[in-house]
């Protein structure tokens, strides 16, 4: 295979005329090229006249390829050996039972997934509903039906990504292949197969619906077992080590044999966390971030990164903007969802969270993102290892209280001033779920909104309009990520043996990619230790 980077082409460009590029640059014949893969492709808007992709590609040709690659003499052409995912050899050590997982998000997921492929017919428990009666669900309650405790925007098949923009990004440097594999496995189950070669891919909440379902029935395919509606409630330890799974099931309870089980959880499972400090299993609080949700014109963001209120083939504009204050404390923007909506992603009562959603299309009139600031152990009133929950549900409480049940929502302007918001300007809301005024400035630390507002007013001079007073305001931005850490030694296993923290709420993972990416880790640790059942 024939590597070739930088390859320039108007973003109106079609695939003819990339092989066509991709020809000359080789200075070959284009016939000669039997087959052309990209690899990855980026937006160049540098310069607002002129707008093109950037793309690398792979290619395939007859004959001898490092003696193409010196005829071309290029420094943007090499000789390239991808190589492929593949799953370790089975280990000898006996498993009594099939291994268990608990969660079915990204991690639980992927996990489970592989174990399937390599015949570990896995048991997969989810306290949540499959998704399509979730999603049924999640819609009542954004318009005034009671919360579901149990299957929500927090939880159920797909896990916290399902209600998302779906972003695939990811910083995590892997090469096992693994971040690769998962792409490919999104694309067969019916992402757009883009996802495979754009920078900053996304499926979209609509399109993941089908996409986990999908994944679902080949996991169940390949001889594993799902389990909805069914919540962990304890795990049993014999001589040191996991013996079993203790769960409830529509009122009914069971232990399950279990020696191997895969801990899964998503960050807000609050209440699994505080059963497993209870089993003294090593847990450790960790820095995460909190903040607001913004909304601005979808326009105003397309005006600023393309120089066109209306980009066309381009697509919604996303951006990326982060600072540092005077108070200490860095302020960026997360989980930007160009065209999207901001949700009610509660799921305790008496507590209310915000996130943000798009579509695959992104078509909606709002461009939002989370506006958020690290917060550190030092910063939680609680010492112990649930500190940071005990600190997210602090905040969650006083935007329910604030918001009246409903999500609290504060202009810019009087955000700053400090006061309750009397209607809405020129940016029209784009909400999930019951909102009212309130006063944010209620809602967090005072050293958390000087530094949310001193950030806002450098990123006024970064894009264009960000820092109008109209801009809307949501709160609480409070599960950027897990409050704490399930540690584990290198055989990826927590201070019980046989317990295997995975994902995101257990601290290893930040996005749907690399909670995948950690179920797959953990499935191989499973796998190369363990013969099958």
């Amino acid at each position: 295979m024939i590597r070739i980077n930088q390859i320039k082409l108007p973003v109106t460009h079609t695939h003819e005329q990339l092989r066509k590029k991709a020809a000359k640059l080789l200075r070959i014949p284009e016939e000669k090229i039997t087959k052309l893969v990209p690899v990855r492709r980026s937006i160049d808007a540098r310069r607002k006249n002129d707008i093109h992709y950037t793309y690398t590609v792979d290619v395939e040709i007859p004959g001898n390829e490092e003696t193409a690659v010196r005829k071309a003499a290029d420094k943007n052409i090499s000789v390239c050996r991808p190589q492929p995912y593949r799953l370790p050899a089975p280990g000898s050590e006996k498993m009594c039972s099939r291994p268990v997982i608990v969660g079915f998000g990204p991690a639980g997921m992927f996990c489970g997934l592989m174990l399937a492929k390599a015949g570990y017919r896995p048991l997969i428990l989810e306290r949540g509903e499959q998704v399509e009666k979730r999603a049924g669900r999640v819609e009542k309650f954004w318009t005034g039906n009671a919360l579901s405790t149990e299957s929500n925007v927090q939880f159920g098949e797909g896990g916290a990504g399902t209600f998302s923009d779906g972003k695939l990004n990811t910083l995590v440097k892997d090469p096992a292949g693994r971040n690769r594999k998962v792409l490919e496995i999104l694309a067969e189950a019916g992402a757009d197969p883009e996802i495979l070669y754009v920078n900053n891919p996304h499926v979209g909440t609509d399109v993941l619906r089908t996409v986990v379902k999908n994944i679902r029935e080949e996991i169940l395919r390949l001889g594993g077992e799902i389990r909805f509606g069914c919540k962990m409630d304890d795990f049993s330890v014999r001589d040191g080590h996991v013996s079993g799974v203790l769960t409830e099931r529509g009122g009914i309870r069971e232990e399950i044999p279990a020696d191997v089980l895969v801990l899964a959880l998503g960050h807000s499972a609050r209440d699994t966390f505080a059963m497993l400090d209870r089993k003294n299993l090593n847990l450790q609080p960790k820095a995460f971030a909190v903040g607001l949700r913004i909304q601005h014109p979808q326009r105003q963001i397309n005006l600023s990164q393309y120089g066109m209120e209306e980009p066309g083939v381009l697509g919604a504009a996303s951006y990326k903007v982060t600072r540092q204050t005077s108070f200490g404390r860095g302020v960026y923007s997360f989980c930007m969802c160009p065209g999207g909506y901001v949700v009610n992603a509660s799921s305790e009562e008496g507590r209310l969270a915000v996130n943000g959603m798009s579509n695959h299309g992104r078509e909606g009139e709002n461009a939002n993102s989370a506006l958020i600031v690290t917060v550190t152990p030092e910063d939680f009133p609680d010492q112990t290892a649930l500190g940071g929950v005990a600190f997210q549900r602090h905040l969650e409480e006083a935007a329910y209280r604030c918001g009246n049940g409903r999500i609290p929502v504060q202009l810019l302007g009087d955000f700053r001033e400090n006061r309750i918001s009397a209607g809405f300007g020129d940016v029209s809301p784009a909400f999930k779920g019951l909102w009212s005024f309130g006063n944010l400035r209620d809602v967090l630390p005072d050293c958390l909104s000087l530094a949310l507002l001193e950030g806002v007013d450098g990123f006024g001079r970064m894009i264009r309009g960000f820092d109008r007073s109209d801009a809307i305001l949501a709160g609480v931005e409070s599960r950027t990520s897990s409050p704490l850490r399930i540690p584990r030694n290198e055989r990826f296993e927590g201070n019980v043996a046989g317990v295997y923290p995975c994902g995101e709420g257990a601290g290893y993972a930040g996005g749907i990619t690399s909670a995948a990416m950690d179920g797959m880790k953990i499935a191989e640790a499973v796998i190369s230790r363990f013969r099958p059942v």
